[in-house]
């Protein structure tokens, strides 16, 4: 059987006008880094609506963003950090455009207070998916050595501490 290689990027960035535009070419560099070109266009154009509508609306402009493939879909993560910004009222607009571009969206807080906004990409049905073959994982018989001549009274424990007649296991 074979699966997917899984994929995974972080970004830690202070949003502002010139950073959006930064931000949008280090995603999609990485998307084509993945073979992922039918991607960039999407990801990168939702990625960037997010990012400006927290540069206008955010008081705190710290930002983390994610990227994770699993082979099937590509998975946009941006965290932010104001707990004023109401994604429900000042984002609306852009998470319209967001659900109207990507497969699925969400919104959710964290413990810490934070929020964050997923949108999912799939991968069109012709999309070339790097495969690797996995390792099979070793059976019991290929971990444990059967011993070819040990004595049976050995591997029992004889009582007396005698054999009297001494059998060879032969494996």
């Amino acid at each position: 059987m074979k699966t997917a290689v899984p994929r995974y990027y972080h970004l830690d960035v202070e949003v502002s006008p010139d950073r959006v535009r930064q931000v949008r070419r280090i995603l999609a560099a990485h998307l084509r880094f993945w073979d992922l070109e039918t991607l960039v266009g999407p990801v990168c154009h939702s990625a960037e609506l997010l990012l400006r509508a927290i540069q206008e609306h955010a008081t705190d402009k710290n930002i983390s963003i994610e990227m994770w493939w699993n082979g099937h879909h590509l998975i946009a993560a941006v965290g932010q950090n104001d707990r004023e910004l109401r994604p429900d009222r000042e984002l609306r607009p852009c998470l319209t455009r967001i659900a109207a571009l990507s497969d699925g969206w969400g919104c959710c807080a964290t413990d810490t207070g934070s929020t964050v906004i997923w949108f999912t990409q799939r991968a069109p049905v012709d999309e070339s998916v790097p495969l690797v073959p996995t390792v099979p994982e070793p059976a019991l018989r290929e971990v444990l050595q059967v011993p070819r001549a040990v004595p049976v009274a050995v591997l029992a424990g004889s009582p007396g501490g005698e054999a009297p007649d001494v059998l060879e296991a032969v494996g």
